[in-house]
């Protein structure tokens, strides 16, 4: 089962740049305690999930630091994905304050914010 679930994360991944360029373009900006996220309904391949992206600039800090961020963003990704159920993609910029914060409670907000883009999204469903 643990493979499984792993292997969904792979595929749950946004990866290039023009889709996340769609998102910021085309999505919503939302605001939490420790992030800001960017989410925006997929039209082109439905049918395949939710895909989540990170980014992690050089204001962040140096590598190991932002390294470590993405690192505890992925994990609590992981853990919280199966909330969204939607073909959505969606952006996560952390904010410093990620190196710092407990790990429950990082999960808890991530889990906030799927619940919230799940329920934002929910009512749209794109029409024919």
């Amino acid at each position: 089962m643990l493979d499984r679930r792993i292997q969904s994360m792979r595929g749950a991944r946004l990866r290039k740049h023009a889709d996340y360029q769609r998102v910021y373009r085309e999505g919503r900006k939302h605001f939490s305690a420790s992030m800001t996220y960017f989410f925006a309904r997929r039209s082109s391949h439905p049918d395949q999930g939710p895909r989540v992206g990170l980014t992690a600039g050089r204001v962040l800090g140096k590598a190991v630091e932002r390294n470590r961020i993405k690192r505890r963003m992925r994990e609590a990704i992981r853990i919280n994905l199966d909330r969204l159920t939607r073909d959505v993609d969606v952006v996560l910029h952390p904010r410093r304050s990620v190196l710092a914060a407990d790990l429950r409670t990082l999960q808890t907000e991530i889990a906030k914010i799927f619940l919230a883009i799940e329920s934002a999204v929910g009512g749209k469903e794109p029409l024919g």
